[in-house]
């Protein structure tokens, strides 16, 4: 189990939302990493630039991008 208080993708989505993390915000990868979901990013509002797997914004991975991909 990750230790909530040293993860860092966990205390940035308490800044921003409180501390209301969805079950479908994220899942753990087999290495024990956190990977947010795509509906996390969609509620967050913003490319965070961290590089995501699930970035739902265009252009991908820059910070601040607003624009949804379109499906």
């Amino acid at each position: 189990m990750i230790n909530l208080s040293t993860d860092w993708i966990y205390q940035q989505y308490v800044k921003e939302f409180g501390n209301k993390l969805l079950p479908t915000d994220f899942y753990y990868d087999a290495l024990g990493r956190r990977v947010m979901t795509e509906t996390y990013h969609i509620r967050r509002g913003t490319c965070c630039g961290s590089g995501c797997k699930h970035c739902p914004y265009e252009p991908a991975h820059k910070k601040g991008v607003k624009t949804l991909k379109s499906k």
